[in-house]
């Protein structure tokens, strides 16, 4: 065990649960510090990073992309994770924090401006990064491609040498970790509170009453830091590897974005669906979105997550150490705990749902009563009020 990083995740275990015990108004409020200050680190990185010698060299091999790499499933794994991960897709978080918001808000003004804003910080980051290791490929004589890591190693390994290379490198790896940390602990705050809502909403007359909620999120904080402390031992960075591979990104999440998109697009339907948005925000959607829900994103997802079973390949720490039987084992372990939820969940419920299989596939899909009216159950009720006689007989 390495003590001095089990200190630190101690640490930032409890700066989260105190960031985010009394829900998400502490979390808003927090949330508007540690999201901006990066923003301004990264700007500052970035004007440093291109001043450096060798800079030019690191953005063009961040903007000139390697068409040989496109039939390497690997690459579409990554960048299908890059997308889930920076906009926080299938694993509950969005659903979560959106759950709190007011009923007509604009939700699809929102989601624009999250996909504009990710995707921007993503594509800016990028050039303060390869800037960097540009200078540190100029330092060292060699290609940017051999200084280049992908994973933690970039961000903890390659990024920190090219940070002590730099003139005053104890401001600037200051300001480094800063916001690694900082970054770090947004992600914590809304996968604590995504779990937290999902937990107690579930049984809200238990867990809203008293101080149930914050023992709840500090039972989930403290089980998470003793699961932590697995990935601050000396082969913790491999162990890490096989939960960021296989728990959490690739075909998890491919899985769960086929099936969202179904379950949304085709079996509560589309249609229904822009009814809720409509209701909701005064007016439609683009009528794109409607057709990348139903079929462009369940057939992109399906086909990368096909073409990742065809061309598996096991994972290698560093892509060199191949990992023992029973680590692979293991990592599918970890990803079959979470994607098998979804059929035996599915089974169960066909289980304790009375009638023969049809009736209970047909109850099953039909969607609940008490959700809002749409705009045209709205006018059929106006006009029925309207043709209706005082007494109430429809005349």
């Amino acid at each position: 065990m390495r003590w001095e990083l089990a200190l630190c995740l101690l640490l930032s275990w409890v700066i989260c649960y105190f960031c985010v015990w009394k829900g998400v108004k502490s979390t808003g409020k927090v949330v508007y510090f540690t999201a901006t200050f990066p923003y301004v680190m990264l700007v500052v990185l970035l004007i440093r990073g291109v001043t450096l010698p060798g800079a030019i060299d690191g953005i063009k091999f961040y903007l000139y992309p390697d068409p040989s790499r496109l039939s390497d499933p690997q690459v579409w794994m990554d960048a299908g994770t890059q997308i889930f991960y920076s906009y926080a897709i299938c694993i509950g978080c969005l659903t979560a924090l959106g759950s709190y918001n007011k009923y007509n808000n604009n939700c699809y003004k929102d989601c624009v401006y999250l996909c504009l804003l990710n995707s921007g910080t993503s594509f800016v980051a990028g050039f303060a990064i390869f800037s960097a290791l540009g200078f540190m490929a100029y330092e060292q004589g060699t290609h940017i491609s051999k200084v280049a890591e992908s994973g933690p190693g970039l961000a903890f390994i390659a990024y920190p040498r090219a940070v002590a290379m730099m003139p005053f490198p104890q401001i600037w790896a200051i300001f480094f970790f800063i916001m690694i940390i900082l970054l770090g602990l947004d992600s914590e705050f809304v996968g604590l509170e995504a779990l937290a809502t999902a937990i107690s909403d579930t049984n809200p007359a238990f867990f809203h009453v008293g101080h149930r909620r914050k023992l709840l999120l500090l039972a989930i904080s403290v089980l998470s830091f003793f699961i932590g402390l697995v990935m601050v031992t000396e082969g913790g960075l491999y162990i890490f590897q096989v939960f960021d591979y296989y728990a959490c990104s690739g075909m998890t999440l491919l899985l769960f974005a086929i099936l969202q998109s179904v379950c949304i697009g085709w079996v509560y339907g589309a249609d229904r669906f822009y009814d809720n948005i409509e209701d909701m925000i005064g007016y439609r959607p683009l009528s794109l979105i409607k057709y990348c829900l139903k079929y462009v994103t369940p057939v992109i997802c399906t086909g990368t997550f096909v073409f990742s079973l065809i061309k598996h390949t096991p994972l290698k720490f560093n892509n060199i150490i191949e990992y023992p039987w029973w680590g692979y084992a293991l990592g599918w372990w970890f990803t079959l705990s979470s994607t098998l939820m979804v059929p035996f969940w599915m089974l169960y419920n066909l289980i304790i749902t009375p009638g023969t299989l049809q009736q209970r596939i047909s109850i099953l899909c039909t969607p609940a009563e008490d959700l809002p009216l749409t705009k045209s159950e709205k006018k059929a009720l106006e006009l029925l009020d309207l043709n209706s006689s005082p007494d109430g007989i429809v005349s």
